[in-house]
């Protein structure tokens, strides 16, 4: 065997194991950490506390004055004397069931017009130009129009935490339906899937995770909308608690209450992201696969 011979035998294996190398170096490196998923989530959960515990200190150092706001100390006190005499209860109770109720009624109808809108062309032309018209509103503004509309109970509040889940939740349907693979609705259409089975094994896994950040979003939302709504004419709920005591000046029970609502939005959100991490166990699954 000649040296060309060898040569030329060598050479396809060297640029085999070049071009092989060099894929590998064009592949996304997976992000790598020290602390492990556990660990993350302590530390998620210890940040607050490192924050309550500053504030205390700067509170018990005079760095912050007591009267502008209250320390943790003290508003553990507070909270502990609305609990013993009901009137936290009650009021997180009458709040939480007004934001279940718009949160509701605010999903079924972001989820009937962007199942429309993003499935059908007419539907994207007749209901999409409101939608957005509807975006545009400052819809805190609304808040004279809905008392007078619907006077002061609870068909106002419920209905402004309506209108702003609406808005994120039809945003995110519309578009992860707009994104679903036409090479699979192709496949389902060859393998003459009915609209059940379309349903099922197409579009949720498809905009499920678009569905989920715009879930995310609208939980977020309403919450805002509600501490909007209660402070209107609100005769029980976490608004009416605050109400009372801006007249009497008592700011240790206003940030209870804005505490309050905090802690219920935290609930609701990682109550989504434990929802979303096991409906998208498969996408992760495919990752690690």
């Amino acid at each position: 065997m000649t040296a060309v011979d060898t040569a030329t035998r060598v050479t396809p294996a060297a640029g085999a194991s070049e071009e092989a190398a060099a894929t590998t170096s064009r592949r996304p490196r997976a992000r790598s950490t020290v602390l492990g998923p556990r660990a993350l989530q302590v530390i998620r959960w210890l940040s607050p506390v490192a924050a309550i515990v500053l504030w205390q200190v700067a509170s018990a150092t005079g760095f912050l004055d007591e009267r502008t706001l209250a320390s943790p100390v003290q508003l553990a006190g507070t909270a502990r004397e609305l609990l013993e005499s009901g009137q936290l209860q009650e009021a997180v109770t009458v709040s939480a069931r007004r934001a279940a109720i718009g949160f509701l009624l605010g999903a079924a109808v972001a989820i009937a017009l962007g199942t429309v809108v993003g499935l059908s062309g007419l539907g994207d032309a007749v209901i999409d130009p409101l939608v957005q018209m509807l975006r545009t509103l400052p819809l805190f503004g609304l808040v004279p129009l809905f008392i007078i509309w619907f006077g002061i109970k609870e068909e106002p509040k419920i209905y402004l935490v309506a209108l702003f889940v609406v808005v994120p939740l039809y945003l995110n349907l519309v578009a992860a339906l707009r994104g679903v693979d036409p090479d699979l609705r192709e496949a389902a259409q060859a393998l003459r899937l009915d609209r059940f089975e379309r349903l099922r094994h197409l579009y949720v896994p498809a905009v499920l995770p678009g569905v989920l950040v715009g879930l995310r979003q609208a939980l977020g939302m309403a919450w805002i909308a509600l501490i909007v709504a209660e402070q209107v004419n609100a005769g029980a709920g976490l608004g009416y608690l605050i109400n009372n005591a801006r007249d009497f000046l008592q700011t240790d029970i206003i940030v209870v209450g804005l505490l309050c609502y905090a802690v219920l939005g935290l609930l609701t959100d990682s109550a989504v992201r434990l929802l979303e991490r096991r409906a998208l166990r498969w996408r992760d699954e495919g990752r690690t696969a």
